[in-house]
């Protein structure tokens, strides 16, 4: 069994500036106004629009992330509709296997502080299940059946694999309901730092986010 912690890598090469250009040369056809680019004004632009409330002309920018998390996170990424994803498949999958170490791989969970007594005792539990899991998963496919009939004893905590792609709006309507501080702690521990880099990459588009 590994347990492994969930991380992300933003796939798409993205240069900030050229997108800011990217949006304001789209932007600008709408009031045929591309006469008035000029240094500094793509940024300009972008906090105008986004001020302004209009967010229609940020969509014309895609960013596609890869994420690993458990399955009950990925649960709730996919409930962002103006996206596109592929996710790893239980269905095909068989984690008995030589390239999936022929172990099952979980994620740690984030909310037990594992120096406290309590928070170990939870811990454990928890993984104890897992290797429960892990064990019937086996058996079922040592018996003949097959990944997507074996899958039904997979709990939240299986580690996934997903790729998304949003546009900007999505990318800032998924941030602001992923990172406030009453989402899933599963959630916000991918999607604060996700935001952070989002704000490193690509200036303005997110600045009003906290």
């Amino acid at each position: 069994m590994f347990i492994v912690k969930p991380q992300f890598s933003i796939e798409t090469q993205v240069d900030g500036q050229e997108v800011l250009k990217h949006l304001e040369r789209v932007a600008r056809t709408c009031y045929k106004s591309e006469g008035n680019i000029s240094e500094g004004s793509a940024a300009r632009l972008a906090a105008q629009l986004i001020k302004s409330g209009h967010e229609a002309m940020i969509e014309h920018y895609s960013v596609t992330v890869r994420v690993i998390c458990d399955r009950g996170v990925s649960h709730e990424i996919v409930r962002h509709r103006l996206a596109s994803y592929a996710q790893e498949s239980t269905r095909y999958c068989n984690y008995s296997k030589d390239k999936f170490g022929n172990q099952l791989t979980f994620i740690e969970p984030c909310f037990w502080d594992t120096s406290t007594d309590e928070g170990r005792k939870k811990y454990d539990i928890w993984k104890r299940a897992m290797e429960y899991a892990e064990k019937a998963y086996m058996e079922l496919i040592s018996s003949g059946a097959t990944p997507q009939e074996a899958r039904s004893v997979l709990p939240h905590s299986l580690k996934t694999e997903i790729v998304i792609t949003m546009n900007l709006r999505e990318w800032r309507h998924f941030f602001k309901l992923r990172t406030a501080p009453d989402a899933h702690p599963q959630i916000r521990e991918i999607a604060v730092p996700l935001l952070a880099r989002f704000k490193e990459l690509i200036p303005v588009v997110f600045d009003d986010i906290p």
